[in-house]
């Protein structure tokens, strides 16, 4: 589904994990051995997608109470191991970012994975010069879906938080972030019953709006101002 009526960006900024990437098996994987390591069921594929969008330093507390330091360390470990073997970049994430740039709008990403693990996976696909900042869970006082996060990634460009600030993301935090912020929101997520669902929960401003895939994003950025 695509707005006719959304103002062109002065800057974009991009959750990570499935928005630009698929990482949803390799954080499935950890999570499943992390759950196993605790003494838990793990969680199905379906029950992982559903659940995971805060950062680990604000969900593993309330997943693992008194213990949720060592599921930390044995996620982490997991991860480590996996992650880059397992990134997948989405169909169509390149030519976007390649597109935006072209077109001289300045990018930034914003995501609650860690951020030296985010960092690392931006570097491996060779992305990091389309990002003037990648901003991850622990770089700011507050992760995802707090402001606080955007406004250390926008510093660098040098941009307030306004609605001209496209927040592109797949998850619940990206909007309530950029409800929070006051920012356009664009959720990219192919299940419209759950989109829809997600939308009323988080009763979001009239400057949100969600696509199918990131194809129909190039379209919508490339309208006339």
């Amino acid at each position: 589904m695509q707005r006719t009526d959304l103002t062109r960006p002065s800057a974009v900024v991009f959750d990570w994990d499935n928005t630009l990437v698929d990482t949803w098996p390799v954080i499935h994987a950890a999570l499943s051995r992390t759950f196993e390591a605790m003494g838990h069921d793990p969680w199905s594929l379906a029950e992982t997608k559903a659940r995971v969008s805060k950062s680990l330093r604000d969900s593993f507390p309330g997943l693992f109470g008194d213990r949720w330091e060592e599921a930390r360390e044995v996620f982490y470990a997991t991860f480590r191991e996996i992650h880059l073997e397992g990134l997948g970049v989405l169909s169509g994430a390149e030519t976007l970012l390649q597109r935006l740039k072209q077109d001289g709008v300045p990018m930034a990403i914003v995501s609650n994975k860690t951020g030296s693990f985010l960092r690392t996976e931006v570097a491996h696909l060779g992305w990091t010069g389309y990002f003037a900042a990648v901003v991850g869970a622990g770089d700011a006082a507050r992760d995802k879906p707090d402001p606080a996060a955007l406004r250390l990634a926008l510093a660098p460009l040098k941009q307030p938080i306004q609605e001209t600030v496209w927040f592109i993301g797949d998850s619940r935090s990206d909007l309530e972030l950029a409800k929070a912020a006051r920012c356009t929101g664009i959720l990219v997520h192919p299940d419209h019953e759950q989109v829809a669902s997600l939308y009323a929960d988080c009763a979001p401003h009239a400057s949100m709006d969600r696509l199918d895939n990131l194809t129909e994003i190039i379209s919508a950025i490339r309208k006339p101002a």
